[in-house]
């Protein structure tokens, strides 16, 4: 499968994107490895004429955002994101009614729709720099309240944070953690921006997941609890295998990370089954967002490359 698979994707000079969530056998064929913002970046880059985005629907979206010269396919259109869904234009629009002159900072992870309302877009690593940036006292954002009041705890802006959060991430508790640590005693805590500020006060180091990544390869320690979504366990092993990762909770699965199978990529990269579109309508002012961003940090992530000895 996965020869037809690195065979098709030659043939039909496409790059094929696996976020850090996805299940262990479609991240070791994928060509790159990452956060969203980072894939759909180093996409656009290339000179790909297909992108197949293994992720969530927003993510698909935002490759073809930056790449609309390209044709992008989600290999399960069902794939979707529950915090993204929690936030909606008319939601939105309506709330903006009430604070017409305020900026909007969306997560990306959020329909494109979103992010066409918004000033700028920002990524859980990015969140601060991006708020700080802004001239201006009170600021919104969406959809997610767990990262809104991170980014406030290290601020000095007011900030309006939306009803919305990652389900998974928001399962996750001070007391699940302290069961981890009792556990596993000389293990180092890493959690997500996603997480509830209960379990933030908790943690060694506040990261995404690429920079989960990072501090696990750069650290001194050998052991890691990580406050994120069981997927990440396997790219944290093989950059660092001398080292032992604990899932902080079994339960923070995420069922949409896991639908794409590689029976989906095989069949969408034969048919271009699964094409993402952004409307026209959204296109510009979306982009607009995302390159205001993307300025504050000339390179949004760091996306991993996969060895083609894998293949």
């Amino acid at each position: 499968m996965r020869k037809k698979i690195r065979s098709l994707l030659k043939e039909k000079n496409a790059v094929l994107l696996a976020h850090n969530y996805q299940p262990p056998e479609i991240q070791d064929v994928a060509d790159l490895c990452g956060d969203s913002l980072d894939l759909s970046f180093r996409a656009s880059q290339t000179q790909a004429k297909i992108i197949v985005f293994c992720g969530v629907h927003f993510m698909a979206e935002t490759a073809a955002l930056l790449s609309p010269d390209k044709c992008v396919l989600l290999p399960r259109h069902d794939a979707g994101c529950a915090m993204a869904d929690m936030v909606t234009p008319e939601a939105l629009k309506a709330e903006l009614r009430r604070y017409p002159s305020m900026p909007v900072v969306a997560y990306v992870n959020s329909p494109v729709s979103v992010k066409a309302m918004s000033t700028i877009c920002c990524t859980s690593a990015n969140a601060v720099r991006v708020v700080q940036s802004l001239d201006a006292d009170e600021i919104m954002m969406v959809p997610d309240r767990n990262l809104s009041c991170y980014t406030a705890s290290l601020t000095n802006k007011r900030i309006h944070a939306w009803n919305g959060c990652c389900p998974f991430h928001d399962l996750l508790t001070a007391e699940d953690v302290r069961r981890a640590r009792d556990d596993h005693p000389d293990a180092v805590f890493m959690a997500h921006p996603e997480c509830r500020m209960e379990v933030i006060k908790l943690a060694d180091a506040v990261l995404s997941t690429s920079g989960m990544i990072r501090y696990a390869v750069e650290s001194n320690h050998k052991a890691f609890i990580v406050g994120t979504e069981e997927g990440l366990l396997h790219p944290l092993k093989k950059a660092n295998p001398r080292a032992e990762f604990y899932p902080a909770s079994p339960r923070m699965v995420c069922r949409d990370m896991k639908k794409i199978s590689l029976q989906d990529i095989l069949r969408s990269l034969e048919s271009l089954e699964g094409r993402v579109v952004v409307p026209e309508a959204f296109r510009e002012p979306a982009l607009l967002s995302v390159r205001r961003m993307m300025a504050l940090s000339r390179q949004p992530g760091a996306a991993r490359p996969v060895s083609p000895q894998r293949h």
